[in-house]
């Protein structure tokens, strides 16, 4: 942000997206023009995540204006962060402004009604403020581009991006230099039922997360995972080889490195976060349930499995059609279906079999809608959400923490795939849990990159 003060101007989208965004500029004033207010009232009903932020910020503003008294509004209103809201290093330090007059129709912005509003209220705003620059703050990349046209700088809210660029993302995995066990002379090895461990102290250009895989390459056998870091020390451990038809994991094994290393996180209990990124047919879901079916019929070590989706739009009513919860979630589960039907193929191909096999593995499998997942509590089960990529910060937030005592919660998403308005790929929840989460012993990540669905559909992705 520049040194200077400046006055920010807020749509009604950013406040929809982040109601707390009115306590997020530090320094700089807020204005609501009077039609931002107008669009909240309207969509303060409902029981969707949009409404309920409205509320929020209708709450907000109530607080903010009973606290100033019966003073005038004109010269605003400072802005003091609620009790208990944790706003990081954000520390508003403005004023909460109102538009007060009604602006003048010297400019024609076309027949959006709305959203010519907002712009003549920041044009009129800019002329009483002559020395402050005036910025619009919106989600709508159509109204940034009219504002622009008239001369109105306009910036995305950006605030709740989890990083500056998606290649910084965290993939999950490193690549060793050949010359590693040379650099390495203080390395101690040793052997422990039947694994081997390695405590080593990481150089500068190693920088190493929990549950990190390291690697020297696609040709190289010999593939490391960091168990924990413990000061300036890190111990590392040879990872599991599910490539080999002797480990498999339900009938299903490893095709390259990285879903190697998603079997080695889904199947251990002291991993409860894994997330999974990957274009079609990198083997997400398939890799995801095979590991919760392994764990669940055979290790007795959940209960059922657990699958959800955001549907898009997420978290709205299902609707009232006839059905049950779990037949009204069918047409989202297509990716569930077809995954289920390879798992269920037994070595005796009968009919009888087949369908015997499905009807066991569906009744451990319970499909579940988000709709219905605020205030719930999942106590030894096997969490799959996919699509999360379509998630928000919050609702991730609201998916996680419904976790008990020997859950695992595994997601898997595609941030280039993203359905929901005013979500990119670098505000998406799943991108947000994989930065927030990387440090945490608990949990692991890994970018699958390579296609195993057929050589078809791996042309295509590359080709069109």
């Amino acid at each position: 942000m520049s040194k200077r003060k400046r006055i920010y101007v807020l749509d009604t989208n950013v406040l929809m997206h982040d109601p707390t965004a009115l306590f997020r500029f530090e320094e700089h004033d807020v204005y609501l023009p009077m039609m931002v207010l107008e669009e909240l009232d309207a969509a303060k009903k409902g029981t969707s995540e949009v409404s309920r932020n409205v509320r929020q910020v209708s709450r907000f503003l109530s607080e903010l204006v009973e606290s100033h008294g019966d003073s005038e509004l004109d010269g605003g209103i400072p802005l003091k962060r609620p009790d208990g809201m944790d706003l990081g290093r954000h520390k508003p330090r403005g004023l909460l402004r109102f538009q007060t007059r009604e602006p003048g129709n010297g400019h024609d912005f076309g027949y959006v009604v709305p959203d010519n509003q907002i712009l003549r209220a920041v044009l009129q705003l800019r002329e009483e403020n002559r020395r402050t620059e005036v910025v619009l703050v919106s989600k709508d990349i159509n109204l940034r581009i009219k504002a622009k046209i008239h001369g109105i700088p306009a910036e995305d809210y950006e605030n709740d991006r989890a990083l500056d660029d998606l290649s910084l993302l965290y993939t999950g995995t490193g690549v060793l230099k050949p010359d590693f066990w040379d650099r390495h002379p203080e390395l101690e090895s040793w052997s422990e039922r039947g694994r081997t461990y390695y405590r080593v102290k990481p150089r500068r250009d190693e920088r190493w997360h929990p549950n990190q895989f390291l690697h020297f390459g696609e040709g190289d056998h010999v593939s490391l995972r960091v168990l924990k870091i413990e000061g300036s020390k890190a111990t590392l451990q040879i990872v599991d080889d599910y490539q080999s038809n002797p480990h498999r994991v339900w009938g299903i094994a490893a095709r390259n490195l990285e879903q190697n290393f998603a079997l080695n996180v889904l199947m251990d209990p002291e991993v409860d976060f894994v997330t999974l990124l990957g274009t079609a047919g990198t083997g997400k879901t398939l890799l995801a349930l095979a590991a919760g079916l392994a764990q669940t019929m055979d290790q007795q070590r959940y209960k059922e499995i657990i699958v959800t989706r955001a549907t898009v739009p997420v978290g709205e009513d299902i609707g009232f059609l006839p059905g049950t919860e779990e037949e009204k979630m069918t047409p989202w589960m297509g990716a569930l279906t077809d995954n289920l039907e390879v798992l269920a193929s037994p070595q005796d191909s009968s009919n009888w079999a087949r369908q015997a096999t499905h009807d066991l593995l569906s009744s451990r499998v319970k499909v579940r809608s988000m709709s219905f997942m605020r205030g719930r509590t999942f106590m030894s089960r096997y969490v799959i959400i996919d699509e999360a990529q379509n998630l928000t910060p919050k609702q991730m937030k609201t998916l996680l923490t419904r976790a008990g005592p020997g859950t695992k919660m595994v997601c898997l998403g595609n941030v280039e795939q993203i359905d929901t308005p005013y979500l990119t790929e670098t505000t998406s929840g799943l991108t947000f849990a994989v930065e927030r989460f990387q440090h945490w012993p608990h949990s692991a990540h890994i970018t699958l990159r390579r296609g195993e669905r057929s050589r078809l559909a791996d042309f295509a992705s590359e080709a069109l």
